[in-house]
């Protein structure tokens, strides 16, 4: 559990879904189109090679300065984990999170 993450519990004393606190909030980023160029997984060789957009990092880690939860959501696969995590690195991203395997949906 997320150290910003306080317990909560029920009228009836019973332990539900924990919450920020009101001034921290939880981003979900989507990587493909939103912080870097569209890189399809059918072609993964370019997702190394790729440059992040200056506007992207710079206000992702103020947020995550701020004290914001960060965490990645995209539909590149499992086997694109060690790339990306590698190009996040690279980059200088600061986050607490990768989910992978987002489903694709086109526009």
């Amino acid at each position: 559990m997320s150290s910003h993450l306080r317990p909560m519990t029920n009228e009836a004393g019973e332990t539900i879904s924990p919450k920020l606190p009101a001034h921290i909030k939880n981003y979900l980023i989507d990587i493909d189109g939103t912080i870097c160029d569209d890189i399809p997984n059918e072609e993964p060789e370019r997702m190394g090679t790729c440059q992040p957009y200056p506007d992207a990092l710079e206000v992702l880690n103020q947020w995550y300065d701020e004290g914001h939860i960060i965490t990645f959501f995209t539909s590149r696969t499992e086997e694109h984990r060690e790339i990306t995590e590698e190009w996040l690195k690279q980059h200088g991203f600061k986050y607490h999170g990768l989910l992978v395997g987002k489903p694709r949906g086109g526009n």
